[in-house]
């Protein structure tokens, strides 16, 4: 069973194994369904790592 991720930008779970995007932020790494989830999370990191 690979880990799973959950996309901080739609919520999905990923396998973060071979995920279609990933990006390393303040030293975590950040797992996205595709590269469109990534790009937002890139252009306004805090936006969506606000709990």
């Amino acid at each position: 069973m690979s880990k799973k991720a959950i996309d901080p930008v739609c919520e999905m779970e990923v396998g973060v194994d071979d995920p279609p995007a990933s990006y390393e932020y303040e030293g975590k790494t950040y797992y996205f369904c595709a590269p469109g989830c990534k790009k937002r999370f890139e252009d306004n990191p805090e936006r969506f790592l606000e709990e």
